[in-house]
């Protein structure tokens, strides 16, 4: 089906827009397949909005003066209501901006809105705007991503004695969510790896995710062990773990539930590994909230920021019974463990959770931050998300289709990347010299993972962006954001090659202002006062040199 089959009003003159931190405009509003474009037509006026509507999450309409005019519905009748009423739509984004819109003629105001949530939810991956998206400085012939397995294996000499690079996945049957190459134990074959594969959660075995060059210990990623009731056993999953450790006298697991909730899942055919066939491994069970626990955690506090009654004791009761502050300090606590037992006691650790494309990839993540100065910069940052996420198989479709707006019945919809980055903006905040990228960029992902230009985060694992052919037919986020690295950089960055400990104490973690309170005036003061930094530095920097 075409765009214009789903566009019964194309343009509306005399459409007044509200928006926060700008006053009123009256304009010309236009809908095509993928954007609304308000044009301010006032004198003087030449400001544009251009909003895609990929970014909508949810569309509330009201219509005024129906009941003008009195009679019968005849033909003539019901021309004469229509154009005696108007009606407004507010729009309420992914990126927590709320938009209204006053229409004059009801039929007008039914269309457009008919129009915004038709085509916001369409879900051909190949009619999303990405697949369109033709800027003129770049071409779809320039290298896509950052760097692969493959690329970081070579790089890595140091591993090449014990560890190897299998492509056992190449065609993406042994795991659908894996990417086509990983590392594994250099002892284990894919024969192996195809029956780990098979007692593992989606077909997640365990794989090397990080290498710690100071001490030689790894962190692993997989999903949950499938023992269920009868604790059923795979000596190729137990051969694959003892290598991993092998020299060592013991590993970790973090298991990102509670001993409970691991027990619970041997009914449904899940499980943990046991003290029988995991003797050296020590299980320790850190519960991270996920799927709609998270997602209702966000709602709630979205609902809190957006609160007008001005009272500090509703507002901050409303704050805490998000628990969304707790999650991000469970994240920041359990990524910080998974760190001690690497840099400090010098254990190698297997993470995983149930399907392991959530929560553990939150604390493999922010680990890395913490351990790896080469992270901290603004391409290795950019590296390690494409790694942890993008490659890894986190399911953004699945878990960005809506945000903290929606009507929506909630299905697999889950804030984990947007925790992620909460948790890297509390790093960020308490060591503000250590990162080397900026608050703007943090801001730009929240965005991006929920609506974009580029198909950098479209679909839900490696094998389904190779099967609509996401790298030959749009642009890479990762790439442009190195391009226009200026605003993305953090001018008070000092490299630091120790370890940053972050503090988890309450009074340590703060609401990221920058994010949920972005469309108040008080947001736009922090973004003018970093700026006013960021000029400030720049002309130190100019007088240095002179």
């Amino acid at each position: 089906m075409e765009f214009s089959e789903h566009i019964r009003t194309a343009n509306v003159e005399d459409v007044v827009l509200r928006q926060p931190l700008h006053p009123p405009a009256r304009g010309t509003l236009c809908v095509t397949g993928h954007h609304l474009l308000f044009s301010d037509r006032e004198e003087g006026g030449c400001r544009q909005v251009l909003l895609l509507l990929r970014n909508i999450d949810a569309v509330e309409k009201s219509v005024e003066n129906l009941l003008a005019h009195s009679g019968p519905f005849s033909n003539q009748g019901r021309s004469q209501r229509i154009s005696g009423s108007s009606g407004t739509i507010t729009i309420k984004c992914k990126d927590l901006r709320v938009l209204q819109l006053d229409i004059p003629g009801m039929e007008q105001c039914l269309n457009i809105a008919h129009s915004i949530e038709t085509l916001s939810c369409l879900d051909s991956v190949e009619k999303m705007y990405p697949f369109f998206y033709r800027p003129s400085d770049i071409s779809l012939q320039d290298q896509w991503g950052l760097s692969s397995t493959e690329k970081r294996y070579s790089q890595m000499k140091e591993l090449h004695d014990r560890w190897r690079l299998s492509t056992v996945n190449r065609d993406y049957s042994v795991c659908p969510s894996y990417p086509s190459a990983v590392i594994v134990p250099k002892n284990t074959d894919d024969n192996m790896l195809e029956k780990a594969a098979k007692f593992r959660q989606g077909g997640r075995f365990p794989v090397l995710c990080y290498h710690h060059r100071k001490n030689g210990m790894v962190i692993m990623r997989s999903s949950q062990p499938l023992t269920g009731a009868n604790r059923k056993r795979c000596g190729e999953d137990e051969h694959l773990l003892r290598a991993v450790i092998e020299g060592s006298d013991r590993g970790f697991i973090i298991d990102t539930r509670s001993s409970q909730q691991a027990l619970q899942a041997r009914i449904t055919g899940g499980g943990f590994e046991s003290k029988s066939g995991y003797g050296s491994w020590k299980r320790l069970h850190r519960q991270m909230e996920r799927g709609k626990a998270l997602q209702e955690s966000l709602v709630k506090l979205v609902e809190a920021c957006g609160d007008e009654s001005n009272n500090m004791d509703r507002w901050l009761s409303k704050l805490e019974n998000s628990k969304w502050l707790s999650h991000v300090q469970v994240a920041l606590s359990t990524a910080g463990l998974l760190a001690e037992c690497v840099e400090r006691d010098g254990h190698s650790v297997l993470v995983h959770g149930s399907e392991g494309t959530d929560s553990c990839l939150i604390i493999s993540t922010v680990a890395q931050l913490i351990m790896d100065p080469c992270c901290r910069t603004l391409e290795g940052f950019l590296v390690l998300l494409e790694k942890e996420w993008v490659e890894a198989g986190h399911p953004f479709r699945r878990r960005c289709a809506h945000s903290a707006y929606s009507h929506a019945r909630l299905q697999q919809e889950s804030p984990a990347f947007l925790l992620l980055l909460d948790c890297v903006w509390q790093l960020w905040r308490q060591f503000p010299l250590a990162l080397g990228f900026s608050e703007a960029l943090l801001l730009r992902l929240a965005t991006e993972a929920y609506a974009s230009d580029y198909g950098t985060f479209l679909c839900n694992s490696d094998r389904e962006r190779c099967a609509v052919r996401v790298k030959e037919n749009t642009h890479c986020l990762f790439r442009t954001l190195l391009r226009e690295r200026d605003p993305y950089s953090n001018p008070l960055y000092e490299p630091t090659g120790l370890a940053i400990w972050p503090s988890v104490h309450p009074q340590s973690l703060q609401l990221w202002r920058g994010f949920f309170l972005r469309w108040t005036p008080q947001a736009r003061h922090l973004e003018e006062a970093q700026e006013e930094i960021r000029n400030m530095v720049t002309e130190w920097g100019k007088l240095a040199l002179s």
